[in-house]
């Protein structure tokens, strides 16, 4: 038994070292358009987030990977985001802070945000609606992420 306990805080201090040295992991994303079946002008392909699951108080980068064969100038991003089914947040951006303007082609829009460290862990949905200068949605997507536990552990 006493050999046990001094195995403990090597065997403490291993797990918390490998826990601190993994890589952010990063994992595609299920996207599903809000309006199965309708003809959007832009056509998403992916959605990667990292780290996934995101953690509270950290930055996570959402980026969606989308097309189009129009030359969008101007435009922004509707947000909408639930924990299970209550709504918790709405935001809106201008589509060329999140990407170069004008958009045509093959584009990535890129977004970083830190959730506030007393955001509950759980299963979330983001809506995003991607709206042209004159409010013409041009896609609208839906996907679920996942904010983990942070154990205090892993900060000692």
């Amino acid at each position: 038994m006493a050999t046990d306990r001094r195995r403990f805080p090597v065997f403490l201090a291993a797990a918390l070292l490998t826990l601190l040295l993994l890589p952010a992991s990063a994992a595609a994303t299920d996207v599903e358009y809000c309006r199965q079946g309708r003809d959007y002008p832009v056509k998403v392909s992916g959605v990667e987030i990292v780290p996934d699951p995101v953690v509270s108080g950290q930055p996570a980068t959402f980026k969606i990977s989308a097309s189009t064969d129009k030359s969008i100038t101007k435009g922004k991003l509707v947000i909408d985001v639930k924990y299970f089914f209550f709504h918790v947040h709405s935001e809106s951006h201008n589509l060329c802070e999140e990407t170069s303007c004008p958009v045509t082609g093959e584009f990535v829009l890129a977004h970083e945000q830190t959730l506030p460290s007393i955001t509950p862990p759980g299963s979330y949905t983001l809506t995003m609606r991607l709206l042209d200068d004159g409010n013409k949605e041009l896609t609208c997507i839906s996907f679920g992420f996942s904010i983990g536990f942070i154990s205090p552990l892993a900060l000692i």
